[in-house]
Parts: C-alpha cells; structure tokens; sequence
C-alpha cells in the first residue's frame, strides 16, 4: 500500500438511481471545497440516467458495481463505502450520502480542523442532523427513552443499537487508523447494525478519540434529506406514507433555497 498523501480527502459517495440528489451533490462539493480533495463515486448498479450522468464527468473517479437485486439498503451503502476506502490514498476519507449537501464556504478544512494536532482523533462527525423544527427536536429530547437506557446502562455495557455513534451522512476518518485496525462499514451487519455502525464502536472501544458535534454545529455545514434514494424509488423501497410525505416536504424546502437554486443552475461544476 502506497504512502497516504498529507493535506488531502478522498470524499466517497454510493449512488443508487438518485440523479438530481447526486448532482446537486456533487456540484456543492466543488462549489464549496477549498481543501485539496478527490471524489469516488460508487454506482450500486444503477442502470439508469444517473449512472450516464456520472460517466459523463471527468472530474470524478466512477467505480461500478454489479451485483443486482443484492446491491441494497445499508449493504450497498457499506460495501460502497468499503470500495471508497480501498482506493483511497488520502491522509482523510469522508464518506457522504448522495443526498448530503454541502451549503458553506471551506466546510472540509474547518470540519478537518476539528481533529487538531492529535493524531488518536479517528473520526469527525454528528449524529442525525435532518430539517426538523426546534420545538420537535426539543420534544423529542425530553422522550428520548433510547438516550435513558444508555445513561443507565452507559455506553461501553450498553446494546449496540442503543449506543451512539456518527453518523455516516457526512462523517470523517484518518485513513490510516481505518487501515491500521482493518475496519470495515459492513462489520456486524448480520446482527442489525448500520453501515460504519460497528466501525466508530471499534473505534471507541479501542481507545481512539472521536469528535461528535452537535447536530446543530453539522448543519451549519451541510443539508441532509434522509430517505432520499427510498422516495424516489417507491417500486424497489418500503416505506410509511408519513415518511415518504415528511421527506417531500422537506425536499421541496431545500430546492427552494437560492443557495440551492444556484447550484442547481450552474452547469460549470459539472465540467
């Protein structure tokens, strides 16, 4: 394995039949980054007109995968990540969903700042930071039954599912940590767990630093739609009518900021 390249991100980003949400994506990226990075994108056999778009752009690095119906959910999130991870020869590897937008000026450097001069911080990141109005998010925290259980039972004895950990919307590692402990984003997922779930507890559990900001801190970074790739593809995905009608909602509002419009307009990120 080469030397990592210092001064550099390698950003990672699965693709699954979301063509507007991978432009606009992509496109907030290399609006908004200033630090020396690359892109991998991998398409989880699309088959579609987001997969044309994607081999149409010399700027990014399209690996494809092919494996059909097996190529779902969190595995093909993971496995993705996985493929990310392998290429990657940067001292930092960012993974980000294709509906994570990036909305601020120099977001990737202040973001890497946060891992300092201390070489045990492993990881940057938050938990979920979707657009929800204050008064859910505090009502929400007051019936936080799942954030009880790990006070009582504390997070080292706690079931995993319950235990915190960053999210990988928009989540950043030293490469070299995830290499050195042979870490994977599919590692217990036969038990439940999510793509880099069992990571970060390796992490942790290691004795390695982490940096998990608040949700509020992350939004002033990026915009996250969460179940974006099941909304547009209804026929391959399950879910709640109040789901699908809460994410629609919340589409709509992010299309709407002239932050977004712009993006959406400038083809030049493409080239």
């Amino acid at each position: 394995m080469s030397e990592l390249v210092k001064g550099r991100a390698t950003i990672c980003i699965p693709n699954y039949k979301t063509l507007d949400f991978t432009r606009l994506c992509l496109r907030s990226i290399r609006n908004f980054t200033k630090y020396p990075y690359e892109v991998i994108v991998v398409d989880n056999d699309s088959r579609d007109e987001s997969l044309d778009y994607l081999k149409g752009l010399s700027w990014i690095r399209l690996i494809e995968q092919q494996g059909g119906d097996e190529l779902t959910g969190s595995y093909a999130e993971g496995l993705a990540q996985d493929i990310g991870l392998e290429k990657c020869n940067t001292e930092f590897y960012i993974v980000m969903h294709s509906d994570t937008f990036v909305k601020k000026d120099n977001w990737l450097t202040e973001l890497i700042g946060y891992f300092g001069d201390d070489g045990s911080v492993s990881c940057v990141g938050s938990d979920k930071i979707e657009l929800t109005p204050r008064w859910r998010v505090l009502f929400k925290k007051a019936t936080d039954f799942k954030a009880l259980k790990r006070k009582i039972l504390r997070d080292r004895q706690a079931m995993r599912r319950f235990r915190y950990h960053n999210r990988t919307i928009c989540c950043i590692y030293r490469t070299d940590i995830l290499r050195r402990m042979q870490l994977s984003f599919l590692m217990d997922r036969e038990k439940g767990l999510t793509a880099g779930q069992k990571l970060y507890f390796e992490l942790v559990d290691n004795g390695y630093k982490t940096v998990e900001l608040p949700p509020s801190i992350m939004r002033q970074y990026v915009i996250h739609l969460a179940h974006a790739t099941q909304v547009v593809n209804p026929q391959e995905f399950a879910l709640r009518k109040k789901s699908i009608k809460k994410c629609n909602r919340i589409i709509d509002k992010v299309l709407s900021l002239e932050i977004i419009k712009d993006i959406l307009k400038d083809e030049s990120l493409d080239s």
